[in-house]
């Protein structure tokens, strides 16, 4: 059985940081993009950053960028997702997702986690 399983969420206070992580198990992961979504109360799930396989190509949305880190474990099964300089607007469901290549796009992506509450106090 497939499974990705975020941890991490939590509340934080704006200005600081927190550190998603997601690890996938039941399948080898090794040569898929994995990515990060979101979706705030009331509103459509948001592509937040995506890696390659490699590590190699990430992509961020413009609302997370220079903010927010996406990297992968050695193992490469793992992803983290390091969030500086928090927003109460990046309160949300945080999603880990795995696809065959990196997307924007969350029909781009096959697996998903169950999600990880992120709440940013002002």
């Amino acid at each position: 059985q497939v499974q990705l399983v975020e941890s991490g969420g939590g509340l934080g206070q704006a200005g600081g940081s927190l550190r998603l992580s997601c690890a996938a198990s039941g399948r080898t992961f090794n040569s898929y993009a994995m990515g990060w979504f979101r979706q705030a109360p009331g509103k459509e799930r948001e592509f937040v950053a995506a890696i390659s396989w490699s590590g190699g190509r990430t992509d961020y949305a413009d609302s997370v960028k220079g903010r927010f880190t996406i990297s992968r474990g050695n193992a490469k099964n793992t992803m983290n997702l390091q969030m500086n300089s928090l927003k109460p607007e990046d309160t949300a469901v945080y999603y880990c997702a795995a696809g065959p290549v990196i997307s924007r796009a969350s029909r781009g992506y096959g697996y998903w986690g169950q999600g990880t509450q992120v709440t940013v106090s002002s």
